[in-house]
């Protein structure tokens, strides 16, 4: 074994080599993990794109029809035949209605030509329903009526010029026995009588307007009748008033108004009224007066309507995105560029007639006040602003509150002040194209008390 040699084997510790892939594919590893626990654990932004839209809001009613009527009674006695057309103006030459001893035989028929519509009757008929095809929609399908209406007085007009011929060989025959009577006055005639033609909007009831009890008599060609028997009924004048019943919520809403918009659901034709409200026996009943249009609805007692309390366009937002925040008021004249940029600031007086220009965002600006809105977290307590190029001070001590939304377009959250018009149970409409104010098709905060200003949300 002395003859043996001892070997010294020593283990040298391996060089540790930079791997750089192990390094970056460690740094995206970690990355990835710090970002999926962020997002599981971080505060999720709803999205919600502003588009433009409306909001009407109405409330539908029947209505109680209350007008200066005036009954016409028969001089005579003998059978009556009417010659002006229902629910058309008549003057006081006007050829109403005959009486004579007995029946008249009145033909619905004459020759062909006389029956044959003119071209102008054609012409009209045509136009209206062209105009028909072209504008109708389903949601309002009573515009079927409408042209069934329309065409109806066209053929109803040609009727009665072929009553009124008839008429006239019967005079130019001689026939002793025919008595003809004229209009008492101008006015809208009609051939009906309901009991209620004296009637005065403060005698109106509940009972009236819930058609409780409600029949209509119509007057008849060729009925025996005796003298002092209403024959027809004048409508005198343009102006009319409808009734209705209003509950005690819509009543206090709506008491300091004197005038809305209405629609008449029997051709949908909209206009302004004037409003009032009279209370008897604890029933609050509205009252809607009008100066036209009387002779569309001449025929109705009773008409069903819509008082349209609020018709607004703009941009439609969700009413969870809208937030309250509170803003310091500044003059404008305290604004000023400086700095690094051409950006919009306030000098901040730091004392020893030095100042610093602080950047600023105008979150609004009242042309009015002639003041503009700062952000309240931007400025300690009791800042005091220098005028530029003055030796006056502005301590910023008054604030007011703004309402407005987030806006998260360049992926953070902006506040966006918002003119609000009106609003329904989850929406509001606001004002679009206001300066420091939404545009269509802005992406903002649904859920507006979710998010900060300057808050990332992607």
């Amino acid at each position: 074994m002395a003859g043996n040699k001892l070997t010294n084997i020593q283990v040298y510790r391996k060089k540790w080599n930079i791997n750089i892939g192990v390094i970056i594919f460690g740094a995206v590893f970690i990355y990835l993990v710090v970002t999926v626990l962020l997002y599981l654990t971080g505060n999720h932004v709803t999205a919600y794109e502003v588009r433009e839209g409306s909001i009407l809001k109405d409330n539908a009613y029947t209505g109680f029809i209350v007008r200066d009527e005036t009954i016409v009674q028969a001089e005579s006695d003998g059978y009556i035949n009417y010659f002006a057309l229902e629910g058309s103006k008549v003057g006081a030459k006007t050829r109403v209605y005959t009486l004579s001893d007995k029946k008249l035989e009145l033909t619905s028929n004459t020759d062909e030509e006389s029956l044959e519509l003119t071209s102008e009757e054609q012409n009209s008929i045509l136009m209206k329903t062209q105009s028909f095809s072209e504008n109708f929609r389903e949601e309002q399908f009573s515009d079927v009526y409408t042209l069934k209406n329309n065409i109806t007085n066209v053929l109803e007009s040609k009727s009665n010029q072929s009553r009124q011929a008839q008429l006239d060989a019967m005079v130019a025959a001689g026939n002793n026995d025919l008595q003809i009577y004229t209009a008492v006055s101008d006015g809208i005639i009609l051939y009906s009588t309901d009991g209620y033609e004296n009637i005065t909007t403060d005698q109106v009831t509940e009972d009236d307007i819930s058609k409780t009890n409600y029949e209509s008599k119509n007057l008849t060609d060729n009925t025996k009748i005796k003298a002092g028997d209403p024959v027809y009924k004048l409508i005198r004048s343009n102006d009319w008033s409808v009734v209705i019943l209003l509950n005690d919520e819509t009543a206090k809403e709506l008491a300091d108004v004197n005038r809305v918009k209405v629609s008449f659901s029997k051709d949908n034709e909209t206009t302004y009224a004037g409003f009032s409200i009279q209370t008897k026996k604890d029933t609050s009943y509205g009252i809607l007066t009008f100066d036209s249009s009387m002779i569309r609805y001449a025929e109705e007692r009773y008409l069903d309507l819509e008082l349209i309390l609020e018709d607004e366009s703009g941009l439609k937002i969700p009413k969870s995105s809208v937030v309250t925040k509170k803003f310091y008021t500044v003059p404008k004249d305290y604004l000023t560029s400086g700095g690094n940029s051409s950006g919009t600031g306030v000098l901040v007086d730091i004392g020893k007639d030095q100042s610093q220009f602080q950047s600023v965002e105008v979150y609004y600006s009242d042309e009015e006040s002639n003041l503009v809105y700062l952000d309240y977290d931007a400025f300690d307590s009791n800042t005091v602003l220098k005028k530029p190029d003055s030796s006056e001070t502005y301590e910023l001590t008054k604030t007011k509150k703004l309402k407005g939304v987030y806006n998260i377009n360049k992926g953070y959250a902006i506040f966006r002040q918002v003119q609000i018009l009106c609003e329904s149970d989850e929406y509001y409409i606001v004002a679009s194209g206001q300066d420091y104010g939404l545009t269509n098709y802005d992406h903002i905060a649904l859920y507006g008390d979710s998010v900060r200003t300057d808050d990332v949300v992607f």
